[in-house]
């Protein structure tokens, strides 16, 4: 407002000047043409220049006084709006001084002591304030006072200074919004959205063929019984959609107290009486998406997860991220040669529609992955389509296997770097990856995103980050190594496949080393993958001379299990602090060796390798190495997982794995 008039009475001013100065144009006019003018024309400007001081005068004076009617009348105004505000409102300094509050503040707050929780909230917005440095900032934060929650909005100016030796304060303009109900009711929204569930009777087949018929019956109806009891005590709704399989719809709020039970219906199941058998359930619920149908789609394929994870879990979708619960009991062998035969025609079919194939593993290639890239590489050579394996084999995770590789003229041709690689592929490539399913964990991603048409073949137990929209995914978690399905898949081949020494020598070594000499994870279908490879004169001991370790890494590992620290009586942790490209070996050897110790239950060696931190783990079946290492970004199996941290140095490594440990033991008693 001050400023809007002060311009009129610029423009006035500068109006009246014009106008003299006319005037005194024409006098001095008149004066020029007659000399008689002259003291005539004086006085007659003299007279208008004091006319015009006077009205200017005036008309300021009344235009002042308008001025200050006007801001008297909205100070008025807005003193009256701040006393009477309908918003609790704190005038505020830095040092805890307050200054002014309304009336609305004063009843609000009147049965409580405010300033224990004013002090709080005016220092978390000072320091605020000395972060940013900025001396008129605007802000909204939320606090919790006397069980209320209350949105805080304000606005900070710098505060006037008379000593400026005293510390420099400022003045918060503080609105207090009352959001108790609004919270309430958003918690009520959100409690009250449904939840897709869905669970599966893992072991079905083996209740139906194993089970007495009398006996059969009874069993199912008590499995039954406590699903039905499980869900309908949330007051949702369940039904059985297969012989094994339930849908089942609830309220979110339910999900906290499963998550707080820990699911233990997964224990409920298995403590159920039915002999030899032990029953275990799987369990995929999701919170995801915006309509039902979203949200059972996102269940399906969280249970795929939890199936490829070997069952007996459950698995919680919510705001994009899974959490897992159980996955306490080893993995039981349920596959059957009928899918296994449909695979490997499948397979097959998609090999001859293929322009040409290339095989990819994982980062640090091993002989399970390099045994299944060979032997797929014969079964697409006896198909006629050309095969190529991108890799960079390095280190001694191959043993002296490489060298034999390396000298056969066959092979020579068909091993590719990623650039090699990237120049053979076409729009009709197939790409079929082995030993792993993990985006992050390919040895060269670009062929990933390069490549559309993708087959998967891995027995890890599934991850979040699973490579998705392939063509067919051959992931079993029962097998005891990807060499072992890879042999499966030829066995059953329609097409006459005939391997060579070397080929069959790689699957077996592939066999061997997962299962540990055959003495972990090891099924029936595992010694029937290795007696068909046995036909093709696999020498065993050959294979076994490959994978020998030399003197100095056995000392290595001697030095290892030596410095090893045990926690909770039984789980082993041990570091490898010597700079060595090997690392990852040396530690997976040396978990391996501790587990040969009395009372030794788990094992876990770590070691520095470049920027990050790799971590082997191992256990005899008792804890669950993969869900440990699955909390510092790693998988696996139960007896067998790896983790790489990046950005840790050993000693920090060390501590987070503790931590995970006694997390997994708090979480399992």
């Amino acid at each position: 407002m001050p400023n809007t008039n002060g311009k009129i009475l610029d423009k006035l001013t500068s109006k009246n000047i014009i106008y003299i100065l006319l005037i005194g144009f024409l006098c001095i006019s008149l004066c020029i043409y007659d000399l008689r003018w002259i003291i005539p024309s004086i006085v007659l400007y003299a007279m208008t220049i004091i006319y015009t001081l006077w009205v200017t005068g005036k008309k300021k004076n009344e235009i002042e006084k308008h001025i200050k009617d006007v801001t008297s009348d909205v100070d008025t105004a807005s003193k009256g709006n701040l006393v009477n505000t309908p918003i609790p409102l704190v005038l505020i300094e830095t040092n805890g001084n307050i200054i002014w509050r309304s009336k609305k503040f004063v009843a609000e707050f009147q049965n409580i002591d405010i300033a224990t929780y004013l002090n709080p909230i005016v220092k978390e917005i000072k320091l605020d304030i000395e972060k940013n440095e900025d001396e008129s900032i605007e802000f909204t934060k939320q606090f919790n006072i006397d069980k209320k929650i209350y949105k805080i909005r304000g606005s900070v100016v710098k505060a006037k200074r008379r000593d400026k030796k005293k510390q420099k304060e400022y003045i918060l303009s503080l609105y207090f919004l009352n959001e108790t109900k609004y919270n309430e009711l958003f918690d009520s929204y959100v409690n009250t959205r449904p939840c897709i569930g869905i669970a599966i009777i893992d072991n079905y087949e083996d209740i139906i063929q194993r089970i007495l018929p009398e006996k059969k019956i009874e069993l199912l109806a008590k499995i039954e019984r406590e699903i039905i009891d499980w869900v309908t005590k949330t007051g949702g709704l369940i039904i059985k959609t297969e012989r094994d399989s339930f849908i089942y719809v609830f309220e979110q709020q339910y999900l906290t107290e499963f998550e707080k039970e820990k699911f233990n219906i997964l224990d409920k199941i298995k403590s159920i009486d039915s002999g030899d058998i032990q029953i275990t359930l799987s369990i995929a619920i999701s919170a995801d998406g915006n309509t039902n149908y979203e949200k059972y789609k996102s269940a399906l394929s969280a249970m795929e997860i939890v199936l490829g994870r070997g069952g007996d879990q459950a698995v919680v979708r919510k705001d994009g991220k899974y959490k897992f619960y159980g996955g306490k009991t080893l993995e039981v062998e349920k596959r059957t040669k009928v899918k296994a035969r449909t695979i490997s025609q499948s397979i097959s079919r998609i090999i001859c529609d293929s322009d040409n194939v290339v095989i990819m593993g994982h980062r640090n290639i091993d002989i399970d992955a390099f045994g299944s890239a060979l032997g797929l590489y014969r079964l697409t050579k006896t198909l006629g389509k050309s095969c190529y394996i991108a890799s960079e084999p390095s280190g001694k995770s191959l043993g002296k296997f490489l060298d034999k590789v390396k000298n056969d003229e066959e092979y020579k041709e068909i091993i590719l770097n990623e650039e090699e690689a990237l120049e053979v592929i076409t729009n009709n490539t197939l790409l079929i990856i082995v030993d792993t399913h993990k985006t992050s964990y390919v040895e060269f991603p670009e062929l990933l995103n390069k490549i559309d048409r993708k087959i998967i073949i891995d027995h890890h137990r599934k991850a979040p980050d699973c490579i998705e929209n392939v063509l067919v995914s051959f992931h079993e978690v029962y097998a005891s190594s990807t060499s072992e399905l890879v042999t499966e898949i030829i066995q059953y081949s329609k097409d006459d496949i005939t391997l060579t020494l070397l080929e069959a020598e790689s699957l077996y070594g592939g066999i061997m080393v997962d299962t540990k000499d055959f003495t972990f994870k090891t099924g029936v279908r595992t010694f029937e993958a290795a007696a068909y490879l046995r036909k093709y004169g696999v020498d065993i001991i050959r294979v076994k001379k490959w994978f020998q370790a030399d003197l100095e890494s056995y000392n290595i590992i001697a030095n290892i299990v030596r410095s090893v620290e045990i926690h909770n009586d039984t789980i082993a942790v041990a570091v490898y602090d010597a700079e060595d490209e090997n690392a990852n070996l040396i530690c997976a050897k040396a978990a391996d060796e501790l587990l040969t110790i009395s009372d030794i239950t788990a094992s876990f060696v770590m070691a520095k390798m470049g920027e990050k931190v790799c971590i082997s783990g191992r256990s005899i079946g008792d804890i669950n190495v993969q869900l440990i290492l699955e909390k510092l970004g790693g998988g696996g199996h139960i007896t067998l997982a790896g983790a790489q941290l990046e950005g840790f140095t050993l000693e920090d490594a060390k501590d987070e794995l503790v931590i995970r440990i006694n997390e997994y033991l708090l979480e399992t008693e």
